[in-house]
């Protein structure tokens, strides 16, 4: 019997060769993989749900909870929106052979910039199934080869998703190794993909902060990380109040239990007799539980930290010592006082006057996006193709030689 540790060896040198003929594929190339994967999806859309409704069963007779439910479950909306996204990508910029800058030197030589494919990336993802094509998707058009390793509440709808997408590149002529799916429970196999160096050239975990952790301890090649979204709406005293409830609202109720979705309510002290009261009324009306001792809790459910502040220097304080570099926004008229917010926040994300729910590759205008990195190297916030990219320097002359 196959070890796991020749397995993914194994699936590290075939993601390898696959990436290196697909930096030779130009952008109709690829995109017409794309749209034979969208196509494979909508053919297989049957077999899809039949497995994501097993997973399902099986995660709530295993007690799991709601908010990991609500991720793994794949429902209508969910889907069209996973095609359009795969179909979508197909539209966007190829980020491949992009000529960043250049410029002449002085001793002869030419230089140029230019973006190139980062190789082979293994993702590591609980629960949702979209991720698997959301991820694979900007991988092929970013000319990069992926290995998946997804959680074993999805394993059923994760193969699925695997026999789809390897049916659409044969079909392409591309290699069906250029998207591998880790079919094995054990967690060893996600060590093991961390630490295939020459095989693996990126890790990028898209779950909570314990698959994070675990991953960056064992890890030998580099991982791109996504920790929990602490996010907070601050409303200062000079903001439209009911502009700040409709944010809250929208922020905090419309998807709990995604990362951009707020966990902190920050009022102005001299707003708290005013607005408290509206805030307590749309709590009781929205079902979201108040609480005042969760500074930093990411909640992931209708439940709500609440916290008073002397002033927007305050709150930009409180946010940078409790954030997780995530989303967070502020809520004022004034102009200055937001600038100052925007400027001063330490987040990958910053908001004036909007919710801080439109951290999403697609609302970015990045097509379906493979996770959003609070790291500060080399990518942060919602990662598109350009973040699944890395440069090269393309240096010509004519016999130039270094005095």
């Amino acid at each position: 019997m196959q070890s796991i540790h020749d397995l993914v060896q194994s699936m590290g040198r075939d993601a390898k060769a696959a990436a290196a003929v697909l930096r030779r594929i130009d952008t109709a190339g690829k995109n017409a993989a794309l749209e034979s994967m969208a196509r494979a999806l909508e053919e297989d859309r049957e077999k899809i749900f039949a497995a994501n409704a097993a997973d399902v069963a099986e995660a709530e007779k295993a007690g799991i909870p709601p908010a990991m439910i609500d991720r793994l479950t794949l429902t209508e909306a969910r889907f069209s929106s996973m095609v359009d996204g795969v179909r979508h990508v197909a539209t966007l910029p190829d980020p491949v052979g992009e000529v960043i800058w250049e410029r002449s030197r002085p001793s002869g030589i030419s230089i140029r910039k230019i973006r190139e494919p980062l190789g082979v990336v293994a993702v590591v993802f609980e629960s949702r199934p979209n991720v698997f094509i959301d991820t694979a998707a900007l991988c092929l058009k970013a000319g990069n080869a992926i290995i998946l390793r997804g959680g074993k509440e999805a394993l059923g709808s994760n193969a699925a998703l695997a026999a789809a997408a390897a049916k659409a590149l044969e079909r392409a002529g591309l290699p069906p190794k250029a998207v591998q799916f880790v079919q094995v429970r054990d967690h060893e196999a996600v060590a093991e993909l961390v630490r295939a160096t020459g095989l693996v050239d990126v890790a990028i975990p898209r779950g909570g902060e314990r698959l994070i952790r675990a991953m960056c301890e064992a890890a030998l090649v580099p991982v791109l990380k996504h920790y929990k979204g602490v996010c907070h709406i601050y409303v200062d005293d000079k903001a439209d109040l009911a502009m700040a409830l409709s944010i809250l609202d929208n922020a905090k109720v419309q998807r709990p239990s995604a990362c951009n979705a707020a966990e902190c309510l920050l009022v102005h002290e001299k707003l708290a007799p005013l607005f408290l009261p509206m805030v307590k009324a749309w709590a009781k009306d929205k079902g979201v539980a108040l609480h005042d001792d969760g500074a930093g809790v990411e909640y992931l459910s209708l439940d709500l930290n609440v916290a008073m502040v002397a002033g927007y220097r305050e709150a930009i304080d409180y946010i940078n010592a409790n954030s997780s570099g995530h989303s967070d926004c502020i809520v004022t008229e004034d102009k200055a006082r937001a600038a100052e917010f925007l400027r001063d926040v330490d987040s990958a994300c910053v908001y004036h006057n909007a919710s801080t729910r439109f951290t999403d590759g697609a609302e970015f205008g990045m097509g379906a996006e493979i996770g959003i990195s609070t790291d500060k190297l080399h990518a942060r916030g919602p990662m598109g193709l350009e973040e699944l990219t890395t440069y090269k320097y393309a240096v010509t002359g004519d016999g130039a030689l270094r005095s």
